[in-house]
C-alpha cells in the first residue's frame, strides 16, 4: 500500500517532503522493519526513534523525528492512526459459509443461508441465526436465542435460553451468556431455596466479550450490555445488571446483582461493584478498587473502600512514610516532655507485632 493511501485511510498527514513509498505492514517501534509503519504516542519511548528500523512512523504534530531516513505521518492521535493501520494490514479472519455434518441444528431453528456452523455445535429449538454469523466448533446455543448479523461465537461458548445477541458481536472462547443468576431465599428451616431466573440477557450491537466471562440472566426482566461495550477475560456480571454504551470492563471485574454502569465507564482490572449501585457516565475505578456506594459521573476513585483518586494517591504516599512519621512523633513527644520537665519516661507506644 502506498504511503499516501495509508495516510488517507488512517487520518494522518504525510510530511510534504516525503516520498510516496510502499508500506507492507505495521509493527511496534522495536519490532518494525524496513517497509513497515510504526508509531510513537508515549513520550517515554522517544529515545527509540533513534533505533527503529521502520520506514514510516505516526507521530504528533510537534514531535521532532531527528532522522532523514524515516517518513513522518502526522496525526492528532498517533495510537489511533496506528490501530487503523493494523486493522488494514490484519483484517478479521472469515470462514466460508457452511454447516458441518456433525453440527446438531433443531428443525425449528431459523438459520440463514450464509452462516458458518462448526463441528459438534448445537443449536436449540426456536433459535434465530441471522446472515453472516460464524459459530465455531463446540458451541452450545440453547432454546429461543437470537444472534444478529455478522456476529462471531468462538469455540466452547454457551449461550443460554432466551438470550438476545446483537449484530457484529464477538463472543470469545468459553463465555457463558445467560446462566442462572445467583439468587436464593431462606426457608423456614433456614435452607436456601433457589429463586427461578426467568429473565434474559440482551447484548447490543458491536459488543466484544472476552474469554471465560459470564453474564447472568435476570430473575425477572433482563440483564443488558450496551452498544459498543468491550468486556475483557474472566469478568463476572451478576443478574439484572445494566452496562451502558462504550464501557470498558477489564479483566476480573466483578459486578454484583442489579448494578447499573453508565456510558463510557472504565472499570480497571479486578475492580468490584457491590449490588444495586449506580456508576455514573465517564467514571473510572482504578485497578483492584471496590465500591460500596454510588459513584457520580466523571469521578475517578481508587482503593478499598474506594474514594477520590487524588485523595487516595496522597493517602498511599503518606502510608509509605508511617514509620518515619512515628519516629518523628516520638522525638517531638520526648522533646515536649523535656521542656515541661516530665520525667515519667512514657513515650508514644508502637503497635504490637501480634496485630
Amino acid at each position: 500500500m502506498k504511503l499516501s493511501e495509508l495516510a488517507a485511510k488512517t487520518g494522518a498527514r504525510v510530511e510534504a517532503s516525503s516520498l510516496d513509498i510502499e508500506i507492507e505492514g505495521a509493527a511496534g517501534l522495536d519490532e518494525a522493519k524496513s517497509g513497515q509503519v510504526t508509531f510513537l504516542a508515549n513520550p517515554r519511548y522517544t529515545p527509540r526513534l533513534k533505533t527503529t528500523q521502520a520506514s514510516a512512523i505516526y507521530v504528533g504534530e510537534t514531535v521532532e523525528l531527528g532522522r532523514d531516513d524515516i517518513v513522518g505521518l502526522r496525526a492528532k492521535d498517533p495510537y489511533l492512526a496506528y490501530t487503523r493501520a493494523l486493522r488494514l494490514f490484519h483484517p478479521e479472519p472469515t470462514v466460508a459459509p457452511s454447516l458441518h455434518p456433525s453440527a446438531v441444528i433443531h428443525p425449528s431453528a431459523l438459520v440463514a443461508e450464509n452462516v458458518f456452523v462448526g463441528a459438534c455445535s448445537v443449536i436449540g429449538p426456536g433459535t434465530e441465526i441471522q446472515s453472516g454469523v460464524q459459530i465455531y466448533p463446540n458451541v452450545t446455543i440453547y432454546d429461543g436465542v437470537t444472534i444478529g448479523k455478522d456476529s462471531v461465537v468462538h469455540s466452547g461458548a454457551v449461550i443460554r435460553e432466551r438470550s438476545q445477541i446483537g449484530e457484529r458481536v464477538v463472543i470469545h472462547n468459553n463465555v457463558v451468556v445467560g446462566c442462572d443468576g445467583f439468587g436464593y431465599a431462606k426457608d423456614e428451616q433456614r435452607h436456601w431455596l433457589k429463586i427461578p431466573q426467568t429473565g434474559r440477557v440482551v447484548v447490543e450491537d458491536d459488543v466484544e466479550i472476552g474469554a471465560g466471562t459470564t453474564i447472568d440472566r435476570a430473575s425477572v426482566g433482563e440483564s443488558r450490555i450496551g452498544r459498543g461495550t468491550k468486556i475483557d477475560n474472566l469478568v463476572q456480571i451478576g443478574h439484572s445488571c445494566t452496562v451502558g454504551e462504550d464501557t470498558l470492563l477489564c479483566a476480573q471485574v466483578g459486578l454484583a446483582g442489579s448494578s447499573r454502569i453508565g456510558n463510557r465507564v472504565v472499570l480497571a482490572g479486578q475492580a468490584g461493584v457491590a449490588g444495586h449501585l449506580t456508576i455514573g457516565d465517564d467514571a473510572v475505578l482504578t485497578a483492584k478498587s471496590a465500591t460500596s456506594h454510588d459513584v457520580p459521573s466523571g469521578k475517578v476513585i481508587s482503593g478499598i473502600p474506594a474514594f477520590d483518586n487524588r485523595d487516595w494517591l496522597r493517602s498511599t504516599a503518606a502510608f509509605r512514610r508511617l514509620g518515619e512519621m512515628q519516629r518523628t512523633l516520638r522525638e517531638l513527644q520526648q522533646r515536649l516532655r523535656e521542656l515541661e520537665g516530665d520525667t515519667s519516661g512514657k513515650s508514644f507506644s508502637e503497635p504490637s507485632d501480634s496485630l
